[in-house]
C-alpha cells in the first residue's frame, strides 16, 4: 500500500513538473517573440528618421541652413525687427522685397518637401527668436514674429501644405529664461526662424504609414 501511495506521489510529481517545464517554455518563446517585435518597431522607427535625414539633404541651401550642433534647420535668411514689432511687413533689412521674395520660395520649399514625402504624416513647427533689448515681452513677441511667417505664406502667398501636416507655432524667446534654444553670440542673429519637421509616426509607435527640419 505504501509503495503505491509513494509511485501515485512520483508520478503526479512528475507531471507537474511537466507542466511547469511546458508552461515555462511557453513563457520564454512568448518574450522572445515579443522582443523580436519590439526590435523590429524600433528598427522601423529608425529607418522613418533617417528617410527623414536623407530627404531634408535636398532642401536648398540658399534658403535652409542646418546647425548639426543644435540638430536644426534655420531660415538661411537674414531678418530684422523694429523693437517690438512682429509683423511680417515690418521687418528692417536693406532689400525688404528681396527678403520677402527669398521667405516666400523657402515656404515654397517646404511644401514642396511634404509633397515628396506625401506618404508620411509631419508636424510642422515654425519657432520664432528674438534679440535681448528693452523690450520686456520678447517671449510673447517671438510666437507672434513665427505666427506672422505663417500668416504671410498661407493667408498672403496661399501657400497650401497639404493634409499630411499639422503646422505648430512656438516662440523660444530672447533667451533670458534658461530654456537651452538655440542661441547666438551676436544677439541681432537671434532674430530669425527655426524649421522642426517631425514624423508624427516615429512619436506615435504605429506601424502604419503615418507619418527635424
Amino acid at each position: 500500500m505504501t509503495q503505491k501511495k509513494e509511485s501515485f506521489f512520483w508520478t503526479s510529481y512528475s507531471d507537474l513538473m511537466t507542466s511547469l517545464f511546458f508552461i515555462m517554455l511557453v513563457l520564454f518563446v512568448l518574450v522572445i517573440v515579443l522582443l523580436n517585435k519590439r526590435m523590429e518597431a524600433t528598427e522601423k522607427q529608425l529607418e522613418e528618421i533617417r528617410k527623414v535625414e536623407r530627404s531634408t539633404q535636398g532642401l536648398s541651401k540658399n534658403y535652409f541652413k542646418y546647425r548639426p550642433e543644435y540638430k536644426k534647420y534655420v531660415l538661411n535668411i537674414e531678418v530684422s525687427y523694429p523693437v517690438g514689432e512682429s509683423e511680417i511687413s515690418m521687418i528692417d533689412v536693406p532689400n525688404k522685397e528681396k527678403c520677402l521674395i527669398d521667405l516666400y520660395n523657402a515656404g515654397k520649399e517646404v511644401k514642396s518637401f511634404l509633397e515628396r514625402n506625401h506618404e508620411n504624416k509631419y508636424i510642422l513647427i515654425i519657432e520664432g527668436q528674438a534679440s535681448k533689448d528693452s523690450y520686456l515681452y520678447n517671449y510673447e513677441l517671438s510666437y507672434q514674429r513665427a505666427l506672422g511667417l505663417i500668416k504671410y505664406w498661407i493667408k498672403d502667398k496661399k501657400l497650401d501644405f497639404g493634409d499630411n501636416c499639422e503646422i505648430q507655432i512656438a516662440g523660444s524667446g530672447d533667451g533670458k529664461l534658461d530654456t537651452n534654444s538655440m542661441r547666438e553670440n551676436l544677439e541681432s542673429a537671434n532674430q530669425r526662424f527655426l524649421i522642426h519637421i517631425l514624423p508624427k509616426n516615429i512619436m506615435d509607435g504605429n506601424d502604419d504609414k503615418k507619418a527635424h527640419l
